[in-house]
């Protein structure tokens, strides 16, 4: 059997607002909203983009509607990301007044990194390979 051909993941992120969520990105860290889907007076789907890098974001009540057994496993979260940047610091400065969940800390396998959490619950994890090395 020939394996399917992968051509893209993108992350689906679920939340029971996603207006703040679409702030945190956009307004952060330099995303782009390129699809919305309305959702009463409020958003119900959101595709965010940044030099070809996408993330979705869904309400648990739109998800809901979607698809009853998989919208209540959306409501089980959250989600954990693992994000790599070029500049750890610009990444620090930009989600400053974000939960921090991780200090800044060194890896084992050479990184500098730190945690937050989103305004959706989601925990998020900005890593800077190498970083850990030069300082």
């Amino acid at each position: 059997m020939k394996p399917a051909e992968v051509k893209k993941i993108t992350p689906i992120l679920f939340a029971q607002e996603l207006e703040p969520c679409i702030q945190f990105w956009t307004g952060r860290l330099g995303f782009q909203k390129t699809v919305e889907v309305p959702e009463g007076n409020k958003i119900g789907f959101v595709m965010l983009e940044k030099n070809g890098l996408e993330l979705m974001y869904q309400s648990f009540s739109s998800a809901e509607k979607d698809n009853a057994a998989t919208g209540e496993a959306a409501r089980k979260g959250p989600t954990f990301l693992y994000v790599e940047v070029a500049d750890l610091d610009a990444a620090l400065a930009a989600t400053k007044g974000a939960e921090i969940v991780m200090p800044v800390r060194a890896t084992f396998y050479g990184a500098k990194e730190f945690g937050i959490k989103d305004p959706g619950g989601h925990y998020i994890i900005f890593a800077q390979q190498g970083a850990a090395a030069e300082k």
